[in-house]
């Protein structure tokens, strides 16, 4: 055989998913960090279903990419403050 004797299974289609997406109404609601949280849920996904540890890590670096875009996105949208700034306290001599 040329796929090398491998079943083919039915996958999750991420091209697929993001174009059904789109045209459903919630999906138009859904705040932009929301889909990048959502798109590190189907990494991890992924990672648990890679059969070899290069792809298992690959996806596990993906989702953390994907949740720290969240986390950023979810501070440009003013979410979360900045980080606070230190309070110098008087030192006594």
């Amino acid at each position: 055989m040329a796929d090398g004797g491998r079943k083919f299974r039915k996958c999750y289609d991420p091209v697929r998913a993001v174009a059904t997406r789109r045209f459903r109404p919630q999906f138009m609601l859904m705040k932009q960090s929301e889909i990048f949280r959502d798109n590190a849920d189907n990494c991890l996904q992924l990672a648990e279903k890679a059969e070899a540890q290069p792809a298992h890590n690959r996806f596990l670096r993906m989702a953390n990419a994907w949740t720290a875009l969240a986390d950023e996105q979810d501070w440009l949208d003013g979410e979360v403050p900045p980080v606070p700034a230190r309070v110098l306290q008087k030192q006594v001599a």
